[in-house]
């Protein structure tokens, strides 16, 4: 083996080896190994030596994939390929995902009975969407006092949505503000 093609050999090596969760190649430093093939048939317990040899003549990787096991398990794969595919599956696992947002409401203790229709309509919307729901009561000046209004409203507002919501954080006094978390209902 030439120099370039040595250096060349190294330094793939080096950028293989930068992902820190498995071990490949020349960092599989234990004695004997359990040595699986691409196909996945088992090829019997070998020196690390005899596994390296094994996998450059098949101008594959060996890649330590059980490291706590005895004697530790290695596959011969092509890792290029092995970590291609992952990076795949991890980019379709985030594109199905769904994110959900916390939305906030804000009403006053003393808000009329429409408008508490009206942010219910808006409430009922976030919950289909699958978001949920931060309802919060601004108290201001000495309304705080009168913190059973707050309670009163809140439960007004649950009632009108009920069907479709489940309550996740009950009511809780903070300072000024009295705030509930509400979910939407899984249709189970």
């Amino acid at each position: 083996m030439d120099l370039s093609t040595c250096l060349k050999y190294f330094l793939e090596v080096i950028r293989i080896s930068s992902n820190k969760d498995l071990q490949i190649n020349e960092e599989i430093r234990d004695r004997e190994l359990r040595v699986i093939d691409s196909n996945g048939d088992q090829m019997g317990i070998m020196t690390s030596r005899q596994a390296m040899e094994l996998a450059n003549e098949r101008q594959l990787d060996l890649v330590k994939i059980a490291p706590q096991a005895k004697p530790p398990v290695c596959r011969i794969m092509d890792y290029g390929k092995f970590k291609f595919e992952n990076s795949k599956k991890e980019k379709e696992a985030r594109k199905n995902q769904k994110i959900t947002l916390l939305k906030e409401i804000r009403f006053t203790p003393n808000i009329e009975e429409h408008d508490l229709h009206v942010k219910a309509k808006n409430a009922l919307k976030f919950l289909e969407d699958g978001d949920k729901i931060k309802v919060t009561i601004r108290f201001r000046g000495r309304e705080v006092d009168h913190a059973s209004f707050g309670n009163q409203a809140l439960n007004k507002f649950i009632e009108i949505i009920k069907d479709s919501c489940v309550v996740e954080k009950p009511a809780r006094l903070e300072g000024k503000n009295m705030s509930m978390t509400i979910a939407p209902k899984q249709n189970s």
